[in-house]
């Protein structure tokens, strides 16, 4: 097969999402653009893995300029409210997904969403179409309808009743009027999703914040105990900030800075690999990736999760790479302009703004990333995220664009697909269909888990091995473009991912 050299490569979550990053492309989009449209197609169609009231982050780098990241993360809502409403509004639930996990859903768990406003700047200072046509495949899409995908029929397996069963309008977008959950490749149809597109693609992502929208929210949360309140809404800004930036041997690796801890884990483990893997992995590769996993998410356990000063925790491991339920889109373009989008709702509130179709997150409800308490953040403070969007270039020209939904799998994926390509030198699919591990830092200590085919046992830690390739190791996608290569992309086969690869003149 010929390979483009001109023109946009896109990897996304879904299929459809690529496909809609590939339209905006062929209208005139660049990078930016593309990967703008797919995260919003993520966004509204893959109910239960995202929403549009979601928070994530874009990474950005250009042929000319520096990278930068714009932190449109969740937000601590609550402001001009008593004490006594903090600490309520919630349910708690468990699920059996991914080996068992407990949660909060409902109204207090909602945190205050960044996903439209971040996706808004990068459209605005990145893009070259309009943002009413970036925005529209995902209102196409949720005019005609979308087949509920295989990650989304999954995760609804799960949480199909105890997180999106409870509240009216999420039952009845997701159910039969007999009660049964959709079945996988069915037709989702939600009422005023579509008129609530258009109306942020008419009026910008500020009417989410400021206008009719915003209004809807804040007077949904006050009705039902939840903490977001209009002045939540109208002060929320996105961040653009200075990409974190480190050497990983013939690359130059941008990814998400603090607040944030993702991508200063995922540095950090980079920078220890120290250009290992070989190809094929040897057992003292798997050995030293425990290590390295061990050290650095052993340090994230110990120094930074339950500790006040997050700042001064995060910035001892940022030291290491200085020194020598989530969507992800990767795209770049022929131009060299690469940008990476991430975007998370958490597990989902259930929450479904009344006459809007939109739903909710309950990132205020993942105890994960809230392990001093329920609403124990600051008013104001940007919650904790694994989220790492990352950009690359090496001495020869390649830029690349890489990253995965996948919790506190995010970082050991990208971690081990990235490596594979950079150090191993395997190609992007051999990256990304090679088996990886993890290492879960459970009550009882860490443990490792591993897809078939990786040497167990190794690293003095108890080990457990999936059956097969499992959507539980993340869905990474990555999309490069190179001047002897072409434009190339590839998506994770454990999350049904989709590419699409537009040709242009030049």
């Amino acid at each position: 097969m010929r390979i483009p050299r001109s023109g946009v490569a896109v990897a996304s979550s879904t299929k459809v999402a690529a496909e809609a990053g590939a339209a905006v492309a062929r209208e005139g989009g660049n990078a930016v653009d593309a990967a703008v449209a797919a995260a919003w197609v993520g966004a509204v169609a893959e109910p239960g893995i995202c929403a549009a009231g979601c928070g994530g982050f874009v990474t950005v780098w250009g042929p000319d300029g520096d990278p930068v990241t714009i932190d449109g993360y969740i937000e601590m809502p609550g402001r001009g409210l008593p004490s006594e409403r903090f600490g309520k509004g919630t349910r708690k639930v468990h699920l059996g997904y991914g080996g068992g996990v407990f949660m909060h859903v409902g109204h207090g768990s909602v945190g205050t969403p960044g996903g439209p406003a971040a996706l808004s700047i990068a459209s605005e200072r990145f893009g070259r179409v309009p943002w009413a046509v970036a925005m529209g495949p995902a209102i196409e899409l949720a005019r005609d309808g979308f087949e509920l995908s295989p990650p989304a029929r999954q995760y609804l397996e799960f949480s199909g009743t105890k997180v999106f069963g409870w509240h009216p309008d999420s039952h009845k977008a997701l159910h039969h009027a007999d009660g049964a959950l959709m079945e996988l490749g069915e037709i989702i149809r939600i009422d005023s999703l579509a008129d609530s597109l258009e109306r942020l693609a008419r009026h910008g992502a500020a009417d989410f914040y400021t206008g009719e929208i915003g209004h809807a929210i804040a007077a949904d949360m006050a009705e039902n105990g939840g903490l977001i309140t209009e002045a939540d809404l109208a002060q929320y800004r996105p961040i653009v900030r200075e990409a974190l930036v480190g050497p990983v041997g013939d690359w130059i690796v941008a990814t998400n800075p603090p607040p944030a801890i993702g991508g200063v884990v995922l540095g950090a483990m980079l920078r220890l690999l120290d250009g290992r893997p070989s190809n094929p992995w040897s057992r003292d590769d798997v050995e030293h990736m425990v290590e390295v996993q061990s050290l650095v998410l052993g340090h994230r356990r110990d120094r930074v999760d339950m500790r006040e000063d997050i700042a001064e925790a995060i910035a001892e491991m940022q030291a290491a790479f200085r020194s020598p339920s989530t969507v992800h889109t990767s795209v770049v373009d022929s131009d060299g302009l690469a940008c990476s989008i991430t975007l998370s709702a958490g597990y989902g509130s259930g929450v479904m703004v009344p006459g809007t179709g939109l739903w909710l997150n309950n990132c205020l409800g993942e105890i994960e990333l809230n392990r001093r308490g329920l609403h124990a953040w600051p008013v104001g403070a940007r919650l904790v995220s694994n989220m790492s969007p990352t950009v690359a270039r090496d001495s020869t020209g390649r830029v690349l664009s890489i990253g995965s939904p996948g919790a506190d799998r995010i970082t050991t994926a990208i971690l081990q697909v990235f490596a594979n390509h950079a150090n191993a030198g395997m190609s992007l699919a051999g990256s990304i269909a090679h088996p990886r591990v993890h290492m879960e830092m459970t009550e009882d200590g860490p443990r490792m888990v591993a897809e078939p085919g990786i040497p167990t046992g190794l690293g003095g830690v108890p080990w457990r091995t999936t059956p097969d390739l499992s959507m539980y190791f993340g869905g990474v996608g990555v999309a490069e473009w190179s001047p002897a290569g072409g434009l190339v992309a590839e998506a994770d086969p454990r999350r049904s991912g989709g590419t699409a690869v537009v040709e242009t003149a030049g």
